[in-house]
């Protein structure tokens, strides 16, 4: 596991980008210290009309998991925002956190490979210049062996759609039988100990299989941490491979993967490449709300509700 020390603003800011896995571009990133559960967060940069929402959006978990501490940094492009605007947002944020009794111990705008302090006076009024990628946290995580994207779509491309692959497992999807629950369960255990990838033959019995929800079960439910970096590594390779049409279910159940192994931004990504083919997909469903309210994977605890914010869409996702 990376552990990064920040001591001032650009430290903190460099930490961002290894966190999240990506350069994040008209975003709010919340940091959070001192809590029962450590997490960060972000969200898309919103219109003004839709600041009330972001603030809940990022609050609420903040207080459930009793945070004590959260830095904040708007990422926001000149055009689209403009900076009055991304001080009015930092000021309202900062009076919730702090009206809530969490301490905000940054609030900082990044433009142009500048940032700014938004509420404060730690910055000169056109900004400090830096550049995150020569920053000993982005070393330190090239040795660690982490991947940070450019971008988020750069982490969404990590998953998309490889035409080719797919088309040469569209064929197998008319003459292959589907996976039944014991044999998802043959092929991830052959696969997982001997550090495979299903064949192409295998991947159109697991998506035909997948489809059938008590099947798709036997892919996620009673899952380890321990397993799930594997599992992360298969079903990205199922769903790349997968034909049009035939996604969703594998992305689902690899955002849950994702999740299970502490990667909430390739779940996010995993949950939108799922609602591309099924917006109301019900295992995509609880990820999203396991993500949305900070829930640590820690906390799962199998066969137990998961927790009650989620527990109804648990059992919807078992039922359906």
């Amino acid at each position: 596991m990376l552990t990064l020390s920040a001591r001032g603003p650009e430290d903190l800011l460099a930490a961002v980008p290894v966190i999240l896995g990506f350069e994040p571009e008209e975003s709010v990133v919340m940091l959070t210290f001192g809590g029962r559960h450590t997490f960060h967060a972000r969200v898309d940069l919103p219109p003004v009309e839709h600041e009330d929402e972001l603030v809940d959006l990022l609050l609420a978990p903040a207080r459930r998991h009793g945070v004590r501490r959260v830095a904040l940094a708007v990422y926001a492009d000149t055009d689209r925002h403009p900076g009055w605007h991304t001080r009015r947002l930092a000021r309202r944020l900062v009076r919730a956190f702090e009206g809530a009794g969490i301490a905000v111990i940054a609030c900082l705008g990044v433009r142009d490979r500048r940032w700014f302090d938004l509420v404060g006076r730690g910055s000169p009024e056109h900004g400090v210049p830096f550049d995150p990628e020569r920053h000993r946290f982005r070393a330190q995580a090239v040795v660690e062996g982490e991947v940070i994207e450019s971008s988020r779509s750069g982490l969404a491309a990590r998953i998309a759609q490889d035409a080719a692959a797919a088309a040469l497992v569209a064929p197998h999807l008319a003459t292959q039988r589907p996976c039944d629950g014991d044999a998802v369960a043959a092929i991830l255990e052959r696969c997982l100990a001997g550090g495979a990838l299903p064949d192409d033959q295998e991947t159109a019995r697991l998506l035909l299989g997948l489809a059938v929800p008590q099947v798709r079960d036997r892919a996620w439910w009673g899952m380890t941490r321990a397993a799930s970096r594997e599992r992360v590594r298969l079903w990205t390779d199922v769903t790349r491979r997968a034909p049009s049409g035939h996604a969703a279910d594998v992305a689902a159940v690899l955002a849950f993967s994702a999740w299970m192994a502490g990667d909430g931004a390739l779940a996010w990504c995993a949950v939108d490449r799922c609602r591309e083919e099924q917006p109301d997909h019900s295992l995509a469903a609880l990820v999203d709300d396991v993500l949305t309210a900070a829930v640590p994977p820690a906390e799962l605890d199998w066969p137990a509700a998961l927790d009650p914010v989620i527990a109804d869409t648990a059992r919807r996702g078992r039922e359906a």
